[in-house]
This record gives C-alpha cells, sequence and structure tokens, in this order.
C-alpha cells in the first residue's frame, strides 16, 4: 500500500525537471524493482530509502541507462531519455555517483576533475571553491585519499559535467558516522546552488530526511511510503513499519498519538 501525501503549493506549482513514469527495473526476466513514479522539480532532494536487498540500487543503476529498465519512461526538462543508452542519459545532464565511487585511484584529484569536464563550463578551480579541502590535495592520487575525500570528489566530479538531475548511491558507504554528518549537508547545498535534482539513496535515514524534500521508501521493490521528509522525519513509527512492510497498521496508530496542530 503506498501512502502519499502531497508536496508544498510551491513544489507542487513547479514544472518537473525529473519524470520517472512507471518505471520497472530487474536483470533480465528477474523483476526487482515493480513500479517507480516520480515528478521532481529542480533544486528538490529526492531521498529513496529502505532496507538492503529493496532494489535502490537497482533503480538508480536503471535511471542512469546503465541497466536498461523493463518498462516505463525517464523524462528530463520534457524530453524522454533512450532506455538503457547511459552516453545519452549524461549528455542530456543525467549523472550517477556509484556506491563504489568510481574514481581513477591512479590519477590525481586534479586529473580526475579534469577528466570529467568535457566540454562543460565548470572549471577545476570552481569544483575547489565548493570543495576547498580537496584543492590541498589536489596533486594526490585519489586512491591515496582518505574515504571522506574520495566521496567529496565523487560528487565534485559529477558537479564538472552539470547535471540537471544527480543520482547518490549511498554517501556514506563505509564512512564514520561523523564524516557522514560532515557531508549530508553538501547535497542540500548542491541542489540549492546550482538547481539540480539531486534523488539520495541513502541508509543513515534521519541525515538524510534532514536535507530532503521529499522522501520515499522502496521494500521488496514496491514504493510504500512517499511523504514531505519533514514530516516524515518525525513519524519514526511510520518510517519503522514501513521498513517492516506494515505501513497501515502505524500510519493508524501515528495518527492517534499525533499531537493537535496549533
Amino acid at each position: 500500500m503506498t501512502i502519499t501525501q502531497p508536496l508544498d503549493a510551491q513544489a507542487v506549482s513547479a514544472s518537473p525537471v525529473f519524470v520517472c513514469d512507471g518505471v520497472q527495473a530487474g536483470y533480465g526476466k528477474v523483476n526487482v524493482v515493480h513500479r517507480f513514479d516520480l515528478e521532481a522539480a529542480a533544486g528538490s532532494v529526492i531521498a529513496v530509502l529502505g532496507p538492503n536487498g529493496s532494489g535502490k540500487t537497482t533503480l538508480l543503476t536503471t535511471l542512469a541507462g546503465l541497466l536498461p529498465a523493463q518498462a516505463g519512461t525517464v523524462t528530463i526538462d520534457g524530453q524522454p531519455l533512450k532506455n538503457g543508452r547511459p552516453g545519452i542519459a549524461a549528455r542530456r545532464g543525467l549523472v550517477l555517483v556509484p556506491d563504489d565511487r568510481a574514481l581513477f585511484t591512479g590519477l590525481t584529484v586534479d586529473e580526475n576533475l579534469k577528466a570529467a569536464r568535457g566540454k562543460h563550463a565548470t572549471t577545476v578551480d570552481q569544483a575547489f571553491d565548493r570543495f576547498p579541502a580537496l584543492a590541498k590535495r589536489r596533486k594526490i592520487n585519489a586512491g591515496d585519499l582518505s574515504g571522506g575525500e574520495q566521496q567529496m570528489l565523487a560528487v565534485a566530479r559529477a558537479l564538472m559535467q552539470e547535471p540537471r538531475v544527480l543520482l547518490i548511491d549511498e554517501m556514506s558507504m563505509g564512512l564514520a558516522p561523523v564524516i557522514v554528518e560532515e557531508l549530508m549537508p553538501m547535497v542540500r547545498k548542491i541542489a540549492d546552488e546550482t538547481g539540480a535534482v539531486v534523488v539520495l539513496v541513502e541508509q543513515h535515514v534521519q541525515l538524510a530526511l534532514e536535507v530532503a524534500d521529499r522522501a520515499m521508501v522502496l521494500v521488496h521493490g514496491e514504493i510504500v511510503l512517499d511523504r514531505p521528509a519533514d514530516e516524515l522525519a518525525k513519524q519514526t513509527a511510520v518510517l519503522e513499519a514501513a521498513y517492516l512492510g506494515d505501513v497501515e497498521s502505524a500510519t493508524a496508530g501515528s495518527e492517534e498519538k499525533a499531537p493537535a496542530s496549533e
């Protein structure tokens, strides 16, 4: 059962930059994500949450075109993407930061950024303005960076491509919680400053909810919960039940305990 509540009036009125309509994802004849629908305006952050094995990485890989969708369409700025064509998706402005970061570990920070620039106007110095910690490490090989620095470089490299839609898969992977707390606000800042739609898959639920506008919970390939992030952050019982696939009963219980509005 999917429980959806409308976003605020400003988000609803804005023309969507990124639209997913009935996207189904999987491997061969094996279906992993049964249906994914999304309309996201410029500058919005969408957190896709859910337990391990729910299909989150498969979903992002499919949206990026690296895995052909089994059904549905993906549209950026009103233009549909060709199924299973990652190069076209990238040229249209859809960029994926994978959970393994996919850095060129034998190249320096500088070289990793230059390799991603292509014909885009963003310069390496502009990337360093956004991530000053990397500027001090610009001549260091990516493989010699700390985990947090590697994650910053992966995101900085993605931003060199001036994305309209930025997909980030498990930014916290392998990082200490204190590092994640430092990095997560970066997601909100990127969306606000660049106007990109950010779709964030993340296991650190509360930290993701703090920076997101909207949260969707994916369980066993189905979106079972779709709500404004600030609202869901206050409803831990609903969120916990969603992870367990029991949204309906948790919602009834949380509504009984909810404080009266002022």
